[in-house]
């Protein structure tokens, strides 16, 4: 990395770092503000539930797929280009996402938003590292931390709000007004370039995207095709295929893209599974939930992101909580091994849910659930640099970082494709007795539920059947929500377990002021 300035913080500290953590904070908010409006993206474009799953999985599965390959380039040609261009990209694929008369094209419009948000996390994190130096770079990084959860807490909130008053529309448009005020201070932001930097690992970049997007379109069309479907055992098979020869790229690798060797690290192996977890009861939650309060307990896409906030609040506040708990004295390991627990009973709680359930009755699971992850948030990051050698950490951060994006495309993919094929199960039996006459099938009528869409399907049935049609298929989503919440619950658990006995605590892990600064590159750990 370049040398920084002789300042700890350059010129217009304030200003500068107000529109490096406004570009930041798009990164977060575009993952968490879709979910809220996919029942109302899918009312207005006729969208069946695999199209709609892929508003966020495109996101999740290019931003993962591109963060190693955005760093390298941001490192050769100037972090201050590639992290404007990361921004001005957001901003055009959020107008066309916006405008877009068709499912399909906001689907690819998301997926270069996800190319865009791996140059924004990944140049604007080493931008902020050197032109911020000692003190200041530890509060820029703070203010960073504080941003991401914003984001995060945000989103499903304002989308639902956005989406009940303007339509969904609305929620696109944000995201274009973000990015053009960010750009606007992007004049104080200092250029560098790493005059070291290797050359972009293009074939570990190609095959690693290739085998995760195989995977991710295998998970969803499951359900739709059939598990058991040449198509799907196709495209599990060329999954395996491209990500064996991304190992075996790797390897030969002088310099390669993932460090294979540092999973040898039960630590640092220890954290990843954590994100991974993290994906499963939470990320995963945020796509699911809302669609279940809007098609199966009825609330507008409003309510449905004000509900949301009883999840996300704690995630904003209770990261600060985490670190006065390890500054404390207690073990990081005891903390995240604990706060993993809560999110399995939080799931767990939830299962409570039926139609007509009341705020009261989601306040407890919800609030458990993020306080939970809230923990968690304040200790991953730095954890999962805290586990490798001091020259590995830039490596460690990119690789942590690309694991966690492609867990929760992951996740969300496996828990929508679980949930489909629940209801699927639930309603088939029952189904012919309310759609006798129509052109209805089991599969349709699933993906409209599962999507948030309830009253689509009871439209078609009988006059006198449909109040009945109706209560059939919200007892059906619920009881497949419940088992999939069961399931979270339980990766959560054995995760827990697993961490705890495999993540040690070192001597200086209970101070994250002295680990910041005796790594020149922990900073990287911000996104």
């Amino acid at each position: 990395m370049t040398a920084v300035t002789a300042h700890e913080a350059p010129p217009r500290a304030g200003l500068t770092l107000f529109a490096l953590c406004l570009a930041v904070f798009i990164v977060p908010y575009g993952l968490s503000s879709p979910p809220v409006a996919l029942p109302a993206i899918g009312r207005d474009l006729d969208a069946g539930v695999v199209p709609l799953q892929w508003v966020v999985n495109s996101y999740n599965v290019m931003a993962a797929s591109c963060m190693m390959a955005a760093g390298s380039i941001a490192d050769r040609i100037g972090r201050k280009r590639v992290f404007a261009f990361g921004v001005a990209l957001y901003g055009v694929s959020s107008l066309i996402g916006a405008l877009a008369p068709h499912v399909v094209v906001l689907d690819v419009a998301r997926g270069v938003s996800g190319v865009a948000a791996a140059c924004i996390m990944t140049a604007g994190v080493s931008v902020m590292a050197n032109m911020y130096e000692g003190a200041a770079r530890t509060k820029a990084f703070a203010f960073v931390g504080v941003t991401i959860g914003a984001g995060l807490a945000l989103g499903p909130t304002t989308s639902g709000l956005l989406s009940s008053a303007l339509g969904w529309r609305s929620v696109f448009w944000i995201h274009v007004v973000i990015t053009a005020l960010s750009l606007a201070g992007f004049r104080l932001v200092q250029e560098s370039k790493d005059p070291d930097a290797n050359s972009v690992d293009w074939p570990g970049t190609v095959t690693f995207t290739v085998g995760l997007f195989l995977f991710t379109l295998g998970v969803i069309e499951g359900p739709q095709w059939g598990w058991a479907s040449p198509q799907v055992l196709g495209l599990f098979l060329g999954c395996v295929v491209f990500l064996a020869a991304f190992v075996a790229v790797e390897r030969r690798q002088r310099m390669p893209m993932f460090d294979l060797s540092l999973f040898r690290e039960p630590r640092f192996l220890a954290v990843n599974l954590l994100a991974t977890a993290v994906s499963f009861g939470f990320v995963g939650l945020m796509v699911l939930l809302p669609s279940y309060l809007v098609g199966a307990n009825g609330q507008s896409d409003g309510t449905a992101g004000l509900t949301m906030l009883l999840l996300t609040v704690p995630v904003l506040l209770f990261p600060l909580v985490a670190g006065r708990l390890v500054q404390a004295g207690v073990g990081m390991r005891v903390v995240l091994s604990s706060s993993l627990m809560l999110v399995a009973a939080g799931c767990a709680w939830l299962t409570v849910v039926h139609p007509g359930i009341g705020l009261l009755g989601l306040a407890g699971p919800l609030i458990v659930v993020g306080t939970g992850i809230g923990l968690i948030y304040g200790l991953m990051d730095g954890a999962a640099v805290s586990t490798v050698p001091p020259a590995k950490v830039g490596m460690a951060s990119g690789m942590f970082n690309t694991i966690r994006l492609a867990s929760e495309a992951v996740a969300v993919a496996g828990m929508v494709a679980a949930l489909v094929s629940l209801v699927q199960s639930r309603i088939g039996d029952g189904l012919s007795r309310f759609t006798a006459g129509t052109a209805l099938r089991t599969r349709e009528v699933a993906d409209s539920v599962t999507s948030g869409d309830v009253d689509g399907p009871v439209r078609q049935a009988a006059a006198g059947l449909r109040a009945e049609f109706a209560d059939f298929l919200r007892t059906g989503y619920t009881e497949g929500f419940r088992i999939v919440l069961w399931c979270a619950a339980a990766i959560c658990v054995v995760s827990a377990v697993v961490l705890h006995r495999i993540l040690t605590d070192r001597p200086g892990d209970a101070d994250p002021d002295t680990k910041e600064g005796e790594r020149t590159e922990a900073p990287a750990t911000a996104g």
